[in-house]
C-alpha cells in the first residue's frame, strides 16, 4: 500500500509541475493537427481588417508560399 501511496504522489507532483508550467508561461492550448488548414477548407472571417496578429501571420504565411522550394 505505501508503493501505491508513493506512486500517486509522484504523479500528482509531475501533474501539478506541468500545470504551473503551462499557467507561468502563459500560452493557449492548441492542436497539432493544423485544424481546417489541414483540411483546405476556408473559414469565415466577418472583420473589414484582419488585427496585426493576423495580418502578420497572413504575410508570414504568404512569404513561405511564394518562396517554397517545391
Amino acid at each position: 500500500m505505501a508503493v501505491f501511496i508513493f506512486t500517486f504522489g509522484l504523479f500528482l507532483v509531475v501533474v501539478l509541475a506541468m500545470a504551473v508550467g503551462v499557467i507561468v508561461q502563459r500560452k493557449t492550448l492548441a492542436g497539432s493537427c493544423g485544424g481546417l488548414g489541414e483540411l483546405n477548407i476556408d473559414k469565415a472571417c466577418d472583420c473589414d481588417k484582419p488585427c496585426e496578429k493576423r495580418q502578420k501571420r497572413l504575410q508570414k504565411e504568404k512569404y513561405w508560399q511564394d518562396n517554397k522550394i517545391i
